[in-house]
Order: structure tokens, then sequence, then C-alpha cells
């Protein structure tokens, strides 16, 4: 069955960065587009950035875009998300997902990132 695990979150200052990693399995993973999506207590769901099945095209979200980077490794089922010069709003419970005609149809369970000082 279609598994995704992330992993990678934690407790970081301002400025500081993260890697986020999401283990795939289950499906083809290089025939996907992958997404990173996130969500803060009591906010909808926000979408952050998605790439391309052989990792070529890539879309940010404005509010990341020039400090997250998104990146898969299809030999490892692997998708990424570099987080640079992070920010107390980008403090959120970060997901990664697979989307299929339209709407996500698998999500992960989820990993924290917390921004503070």
């Amino acid at each position: 069955q279609v598994q995704l695990v992330e992993s990678g979150g934690g407790l970081v200052q301002p400025g500081g960065s993260l890697r986020l990693s999401c283990v795939a399995s289950g499906f083809t993973f290089r025939s996907y587009w992958m997404y990173w999506v996130r969500q803060v207590p009591g906010k909808g769901l926000e979408w952050v950035s998605h790439i391309y099945g052989d990792g070529g095209i890539t879309y940010y979200a404005d509010s990341v875009k020039g400090r997250f980077t998104i990146s898969r490794d299809n030999t490892k089922n692997t998708l990424y998300l570099q987080m640079n010069s992070l920010k107390p709003e980008d403090t959120a419970l970060y997901y990664c997902a697979r989307r299929e005609s339209g709407a996500y149809d698998y999500w992960g369970q989820g990993t924290q990132v917390t921004v503070s000082s």
C-alpha cells in the first residue's frame, strides 16, 4: 500500500535551517508530482512546493521562494525540502503528499517544524 513517511522536523531558531525528508513506498515514485504542504493549527492547509517526477520542474509558494528548495532522489524514493532562513511564520506541521486527478490522495503523518528563539 502507499506510504509516505516524513522526518527531519524539529525546533530551530529564526534564521536557522532544517531538511525534511519523505520516504515513499507502494507506488512508482518517479511517475508522480510530489508536494510539500503545511498546516498551522486553526488554519487551512497551505501548499508550499511541488516537483515534477524527474525533478526537473519545481514550483514554490511566494512565502518560501528563495528560502526553500524541493528536490527528490528517485533512486531512494525520497522527497526532500531544504528550508533555510527560517522564520517564526514557517512554524507548522509539514506533510508530503501525492497528487492524483487534481486532489491530494495520500499523505504522510507529518513532521513538526517549530521556529522560535
